[in-house]
């Protein structure tokens, strides 16, 4: 070969035309971004003082629980009879304080499912039921129906969390043989259903959109929502018709009701919005009087703020997290992501992941007031279909209604959907995506112009969500 002919074949070789036709891989998820968490950082433009409730809060959201109310500064605080963890920050740990569930996998240093060494703390007796793993999401459980006195399963809806820990053996509960649920029947008789723990960064800039605002979000593009297929509707209170917007159900009024509730419900800590036990549990299980966190006042004049207080500053101050296009797995360029933001656009996941609403005056604070808070949810529950029907219902929400999961943060999520199915084994984020779509779904039109896309484009748009 002469040396004009290897010079001729050795351009072709390289060539970007010669390039460009190698085969792209399947789309897929890249996983939890690298580079730095920007996450679980206060507001900007918070006071002094407001940084000093932030703070104050954020110790009592990690601080961890015993059943003695041996708290330093807060006798009489106890966990149980029942319980799913025995600290907020255990739960809402990925990628830090605030998140969702942690996962070893991606972040070392937050370590495996804290379930199951909390299921033995200070040796305590449970077992630890199959669906909990040292790789897998934190859950809590719901039984959507009651049963007959035989056993059998009843066609009377139950739909509360059924605590998956006891206090029973513990040391410091001596005398406690409380039992816990049988959760292996359960699942045989198919009632089980499972959550996993809602981030709450950016909670405060939620809590302050307007319902009018939510409202003229969700009269927005009603030909193209109509076109798809896609209704949603806002949850709201029983009592005074305000629209609620926190859980996966959008359930939740306030940030102090959401505290009050989840302390009750998932540390078994009596409050002052849920003061008494639950579930009538033994005598022999009961070792602090109720409520037990309260507003402490002083003979000066002065109070200290309950536990729930504290944790809904803290949520209400923190900040959402911030995105960050670069560092990611595989390192897919910034034309990869910008594209991927506009494919989100195209095929109209934006209907319903509105990308920005802007916040009300706060009485808190500036820095929550009248801000653009890039959350990418419209605060609305959708029908999901029969593929993520969990079969209860909470409130206006009904089994087949979710509300919108705001997007901001996703990038370093590890396990989502209510239930956390969608995880690292099992195609992660494009897998959840994928869920969307089944009978009834209002997000099926959508999902089948997701389907219909080029690879190319299918992956910038998860390199896009992973950016976030």
């Amino acid at each position: 070969m002469g040396k004009s002919s290897l010079v001729f074949w050795l351009c072709v070789a390289v060539s970007p035309a010669a390039v460009a036709q190698t085969p792209l891989p399947p789309a897929h998820d890249l996983g939890v971004r690298a580079g730095g968490v920007g996450a679980g950082q206060p507001l900007p433009g918070l006071s002094a003082d407001e940084l000093a409730f932030f703070r104050d809060g954020l110790a009592r959201f990690n601080q961890v629980d015993s059943v003695s109310g041996d708290i330093p500064g807060e006798p009489g605080i106890g966990l149980g009879p029942t319980f799913n963890a025995n600290s907020c920050g255990s739960c809402h740990a990925q990628p830090a304080s605030g998140g969702s569930s942690p996962s070893a996998t991606a972040y070392p240093r937050i370590g495996p499912n804290p379930q199951l060494a909390i299921a033995h703390a200070d040796g305590a007796t449970n077992a630890i039921p199959s669906f909990l793993t040292s790789d897998g999401p934190v859950r809590e459980v719901r039984f959507p129906f009651l049963l007959n006195a035989d056993g059998t399963l009843s066609s009377v809806p139950d739909g509360g969390v059924h605590a998956v820990f006891t206090i029973a053996g513990r040391s410091d509960a001596p005398g406690c043989t409380l039992a816990q649920p049988d959760f292996a029947r359960m699942q045989q008789l198919g009632n089980v259903i499972f959550r996993i723990p809602t981030p709450v960064y950016g909670a405060g800039l939620i809590e302050n959109i307007a319902d009018a605002t939510i409202l003229a979000n969700a009269a927005a593009n009603a030909s193209l929502k109509q076109q798809l297929g896609i209704a949603g509707h806002p949850n709201t209170s029983g009592n005074d018709g305000s629209i609620t917007r926190f859980g996966w159900k959008a359930q939740n009024k306030s940030l102090q009701i959401f505290s009050g509730e989840a302390y009750n419900v998932e540390m078994g800590v009596t409050n002052e919005l849920f003061p008494n036990e639950r579930a009538n549990p033994p005598a022999a299980c009961l070792f602090n009087p109720t409520p037990e966190d309260l507003t402490n006042f002083s003979l000066g004049g002065s109070q200290i703020p309950s536990d729930t207080v504290a944790f809904s500053d803290f949520m209400r101050f923190l900040a959402p997290p911030a995105p960050s296009p670069q560092g990611i797995p595989g390192n897919p360029p910034l034309q990869s992501i910008q594209n991927g933001q506009g494919v989100f656009a195209r095929v109209h996941c934006d209907v319903c992941h509105t990308p920005t609403m802007q916040t009300a005056a706060s009485i808190y604070t500036p820095a929550l007031s009248r801000q653009t808070a890039a959350l990418y949810s419209d605060l609305l529950v959708h029908n999901m279909g029969t593929g993520l029907a969990d079969r209860v219902s909470q409130g206006a929400a009904g089994p087949q209604d979710f509300r919108t999961a705001p997007l901001w943060g996703v990038g370093q999520r590890v396990f989502f959907l209510h239930d956390g199915r969608a995880g690292p084994a099992n195609g992660g984020l494009l897998a959840a995506i994928e869920a969307h779509a089944s009978q009834g779904s209002e997000a099926n039109a959508v999902i089948a112009s997701f389907d219909a896309l080029g690879n190319k484009d299918r992956q910038d748009l998860l390199n896009f969500l992973r950016s976030l």
